[in-house]
C-alpha cells in the first residue's frame, strides 16, 4: 500500500511491432486491401453463377445440406448476383436483409475510402448507434426464423 498522498504515474507501455508498422503504412493501403477483397467477392459471385447451383453443388451450404433449413446468410450470394445484375425483386426474394443493408454498406465503404484517401472529411460518415445495430441484428434473426416457416405467406421467403 503506498503512503498517504502518493500517486502512481501512468507509464505508457512501449509500442509493439504491429503498432509501429501501422504508423509507417501509407494511408492508401487499407482502402486498396478492402477494395481487393470486395472485388474478389464480386468476381467470385459473377463467375460462379450461384443462381444455377443447388444446395448440394460445390461449394455447398452445410446447414442447408444437413438440416434443410436456410441459415441466416442463405441466399446472400444469389441476392448479390441479382443486385449486380439490377434485379432487385429477385434479390429481395433470395435475401431481403442483404438488399436492405446493401446501400448502407456501400455508402459506408465509399465515405470511409474517400475520406481516408483525401486525409480529410469529404463525405460525412454514417454514425450507427448500438441500438440501431442491435435492432438490425434482431430483425435479421426474426427474418432467419420466419423464412424457414413452411406455410403461407412465409413460404415465399424459403429459397
Amino acid at each position: 500500500m503506498p503512503p498517504y498522498g502518493y500517486q502512481y504515474a501512468y507509464v505508457t507501455p512501449p509500442k509493439g511491432r504491429l503498432a509501429r508498422l501501422a504508423e509507417r503504412t501509407p494511408r492508401w493501403v487499407s482502402p486498396l486491401g478492402l477494395t481487393a477483397l470486395v472485388s474478389g467477392g464480386v468476381a467470385y459471385t459473377l463467375l460462379m453463377r450461384p443462381t444455377q447451383a443447388g444446395a448440394t453443388d460445390a461449394p455447398t451450404c452445410v446447414m442447408k445440406l444437413f438440416t434443410g433449413f436456410d441459415c441466416p446468410g442463405c441466399g446472400g450470394t444469389r441476392a448479390a448476383w441479382y443486385l449486380l445484375h439490377g434485379d432487385i425483386p429477385a434479390a429481395a426474394h433470395h435475401h431481403a436483409m442483404l438488399v436492405f443493408a446493401a446501400p448502407f454498406l456501400a455508402y459506408m465503404y465509399a465515405s470511409w475510402t474517400i475520406n481516408r484517401l483525401a486525409n480529410r472529411k469529404v463525405l460525412p460518415m454514417m454514425q450507427l448507434s448500438s441500438g440501431t445495430l442491435i435492432g438490425f441484428l434482431v430483425a435479421w434473426l426474426i427474418f432467419s426464423v420466419v423464412r424457414n416457416l413452411p406455410w403461407a405467406p412465409f413460404d415465399w421467403l424459403f429459397v
